[in-house]
């Protein structure tokens, strides 16, 4: 499938901003399964001071300092991507889940660093003993870790409910559990947060999803929004998608815009400002398949 994306976020401010520096993740990954056609970047104002990078995780971080003031920002990201369907997977064909987490925590790991890093939790995806406790009903003796963590993905698209008013950002994890309601960063970093509890490296994706109207009715401009998802680790395939949203394993709708450890790593803007006072921000994505 080829992909159109269009991302655009509008901040207004109640009073004009004098200066404002901005990082902006929107720029599609290059991975096994997808290649990047095209991408560009708009924003106004035009900003003075403009530099990309790859951050500590390989996403690519475009750096904005925007010095005349301005009582309005619009950051649009566009972009044409083509993805192809993951392979299948032998879930059973996994090693288990106490020998990967063994693997991960030796001294000199057979795997790379950026593989353990991920074992690590974050300050999304602190565990207690009620994730635990989630956790170890899918992680039984001797299971396969992928066999494990499917099972863990489709208990948190059982037992959970996907309301957007139960929760924003700043949501723990803990009462996101508590409450069993949520939207897909909530349910990434619970998935997230028992993985890592049984000390398996596991990472945060962020992207798009293709969505679809209800029957009968026709897609709204704008209507689509950001996704999250998650990966798992094993040595013989590498890393694994799981999409807890969804109960299912990505194939060809999901476009990976970046990982890291939980949201924090991957926020699409993040920045400071000077002035501006109270804002509003407006936002409209679009996902819409090419070929």
């Amino acid at each position: 499938m080829i992909y159109d994306v269009s991302h655009k976020t509008v901040y207004c401010y109640s009073t004009p901003v004098v200066q404002s520096q901005h990082l902006v993740r929107m720029s599609p990954r290059v991975v096994s399964h997808q290649v990047v056609k095209g991408h560009t970047l708009l924003v106004e104002p035009a900003p003075t001071i403009r530099t990309e990078r790859d951050d500590y995780y390989g996403n690519r971080v475009v750096m904005l300092d925007i010095e005349q003031e301005h009582d309005e920002l619009i950051v649009h990201s566009k972009s044409r991507v083509s993805v192809t369907p993951a392979p299948e997977i032998d879930l059973e064909a996994s090693l288990p889940w106490e020998r990967v987490s063994a693997l991960v925590a030796e001294p000199r790991p057979a795997c790379d660093l950026d593989v353990v890093l991920y074992t690590c939790a974050s300050r999304d995806t602190r565990p207690t003993v009620e994730i635990v406790d989630y956790a170890r009903t899918s992680f039984t003796p001797g299971r396969p870790v992928l066999q494990a963590a499917w099972d863990l993905i489709t208990r948190i698209y059982d037992d959970f409910t996907f309301d957007a008013t139960a929760t924003d950002v700043s949501t723990p994890v803990t009462q996101v559990l508590q409450q069993r309601r949520g939207v897909c960063q909530d349910f990434s970093h619970l998935a997230l947060a028992c993985l890592r509890s049984m000390h398996l490296p596991a990472r945060y994706v962020s992207g798009y999803i293709l969505t679809r109207p209800p029957p009968g009715q026709t897609k709204l401009a704008g209507a689509d929004a950001s996704h999250a998802w998650i990966s798992v680790w094993s040595p013989e395939t590498g890393w694994v998608d799981f999409d807890p949203t969804n109960g299912l394993m990505p194939r060809d709708e999901h476009i990976t815009i970046a990982y890291g450890r939980d949201y924090d790593d991957v926020s699409p803007i993040s920045g400071i400002l000077l002035g501006g006072n109270e804002h509003s921000v407006a936002v409209g994505v679009d996902v819409v398949p090419v070929a």
